[in-house]
């Protein structure tokens, strides 16, 4: 069931059937992973300069996928990027070895900046969010973007 929209949540509340928040996320969660699965397909047919299932001279095809498990503010999201051949394909959204969507980052500054330590951000990650990172990721992260400051 798809709870989308305002009117469908309404309507569903209306009807009296319990509307679980869980499920919310996991809709919003799956139309993320949709988003970036969509948007890393079209960034492939722009770097091979045909789309897919059509003929090209081009030496360089579509060679399956990586899956990857992205950590964001709203918990784990599994996508599956694109990858071509010959692997010059750089995917511009989530880049390659990147595991943290924007905005987690900001998220863990802002928890250090009220004075948290590193391992309270790091229990407070996982018992929100459902993912752990390391000590060391979020020290990495912290001390990338104070210096950037």
């Amino acid at each position: 069931m798809r709870y989308i929209n305002k009117e469908e949540i309404a309507k569903a509340i209306r009807s009296g059937k319990g509307i679980n928040v869980e499920e919310i996320l996991g809709e919003f969660k799956d139309m993320l992973k949709e988003l970036y699965q969509s948007a890393t397909e079209v960034e492939l047919t722009d770097h091979l300069g045909y789309d897919k299932n059509s003929k090209s001279n081009n030496s360089n095809y579509r060679n399956g996928y990586n899956n990857k498990t992205l950590k964001s503010k709203y918990g784990e999201i599994d996508v599956s990027i694109p990858r071509d051949r010959d692997g010059s394909f750089e995917p511009k959204l989530i880049k390659k070895r990147q595991t943290l969507i924007e905005g987690t980052e900001d998220l863990i500054l802002s928890l250090y900046t009220k004075g948290m330590s590193v391992r309270d951000i790091r229990h407070h990650l996982d018992d929100l969010y459902g993912y752990e990172l390391s000590e060391q990721t979020i020290s990495n992260i912290t001390e990338a973007i104070i210096d950037k400051a």
